[in-house]
């Protein structure tokens, strides 16, 4: 998981900033000014409707945001990345014959190892192969032996931007209880 925040870092701040921004606006509640000469006036009541409306167009433009950095830059970067860690990890192996690529459609964090190797060395590639930062298993490709029963990274990306986003709304949420409790204090 840290390998893949390396490479999600800007989604992840992304979905912050819009959680921020979105929650001020989701969140702000309008304080009426008195005009002198008159009793107090009401406190406007709080439109759930609007801030629901807001609060949603905002988690989706950070899903957006996150979904186009995946696309754009992050996937490529970090299936490269693994596979250049799997290709030295075998070179490392003396394991010519094998090769390691990242599942793909959807792109997920388990390497495809193909090539001849005996049952032990097929065993050990598999663990060694999940043990490689960014991948989180190895299976092989024929026979298919082991699992894909991981999420794809997409989903894993968007997760990750989702936690930001509402780590940007409790900022947000915070910064709107100060506005809220300094508002009397008008010099």
């Amino acid at each position: 998981m840290i390998v893949l925040w390396h490479f999600y870092w800007p989604a992840v701040l992304a979905a912050l900033i819009v959680g921020v921004i979105g929650g001020r606006y989701g969140f702000r509640r309008e304080v009426p000014t008195p005009v002198p000469g008159q009793d107090a006036p009401e406190p406007a009541p709080a439109v759930p409707a609007r801030r629901r409306k807001i609060l949603l167009s905002a988690l989706a433009a950070a899903l957006l945001i996150t979904g186009a950095w995946h696309f754009a830059r992050g996937a490529g970067q970090f299936a490269s990345f693994v596979e250049a860690s799997a290709a030295a990890e075998l070179r490392h192996q003396e394991m010519a014959t094998v090769t390691a690529k990242l599942e793909r459609a959807p792109l997920r964090r388990t390497l495809l190892l193909q090539g001849s190797a005996d049952d032990f060395q097929r065993s050990e590639l598999v663990r060694i192969m999940g043990s490689i930062p960014g991948a989180a298993t190895g299976r092989w490709t024929s026979p298919p032996l082991g699992s894909s029963a991981l999420l794809p990274l997409v989903v894993e990306a968007e997760l990750l931007a989702f936690v930001g986003f509402l780590l940007g709304l409790l900022l947000s949420f915070l910064l709107e209880l100060r506005r809220r409790s300094n508002a009397q204090w008008r010099w």
